[in-house]
């Protein structure tokens, strides 16, 4: 099965969160390939906290680059040069999550956009959007982008409080499939995430 990758439509959407609870859910190992701030606990680290990965399960990230900035700038800060070529996803003997840095545009090196990099993959993507105002049109932009460059997207995977008709009006204008909503968590635990994933998602979407 090919790897799935998680992108979402802006920093800060619960894409983590997300992907700790697929990467669970399916079994999957994890991989980021690109960690931009290491002040506070990686997405590695989150995830494999989240969805209770043992070590062997996540694999470590090709760059930690320890400022918390856009990939390209925080490489340049750090004096590091990032080489596109060693950003080839890892072969594993199970299915493979892998989490890009923050929304599809963002740019990993002067030259390079993250979704073009999704592109020289060729997996299919999730992308996972809030529901709180603005998300329509920065999800139906996201899609376009993807549409755009020939990438196929899984559907939509929504992260928040329910908003029926922002999320049918997403739905009505891209054509995407709606994957399921994740509610807010509080306290955000393994068995809480792995208990709300089981109760809106179908894993059977992302076995294919």
């Amino acid at each position: 099965m090919s790897p799935i990758v998680i992108s979402g439509t802006d920093t800060g959407v619960g894409k983590t969160v997300f992907a700790a609870a697929l990467t669970r859910a399916l079994g999957a190992r994890y991989w980021k390939p690109v960690q931009a701030g290491l002040d506070e606990a990686t997405d590695s680290a989150s995830v494999a906290a989240l969805a209770g990965l043992s070590p062997e399960r996540v694999i470590p990230e090709a760059y930690r680059l320890q400022t918390p900035a856009s990939p390209h700038v925080a490489a340049e800060i750090d004096g590091v040069t990032i080489d596109v070529e060693s950003l080839a996803p890892p072969q594993v003997d199970s299915r493979l999550v892998i989490e890009g840095a923050g929304g599809l545009l963002v740019p990993l090196t002067r030259s390079l956009l993250t979704i073009d990099l999704f592109a020289r993959w060729g997996f299919p993507v999730v992308l996972v959007a809030r529901t709180e105002l603005g998300t329509i049109n920065h999800t139906l932009l996201s899609l376009e982008a993807l549409r755009a460059r020939g990438i196929a997207a899984l559907g939509v995977a929504f992260v928040g409080d329910d908003r029926p008709d922002t999320i049918a009006t997403i739905a009505a204008f891209s054509g995407a499939k709606v994957l399921g909503r994740l509610p807010r968590i509080d306290p955000l635990t393994p068995e809480a995430l792995a208990a709300a994933f089981a109760a809106a998602f179908d894993v059977e979407d992302f076995r294919s």
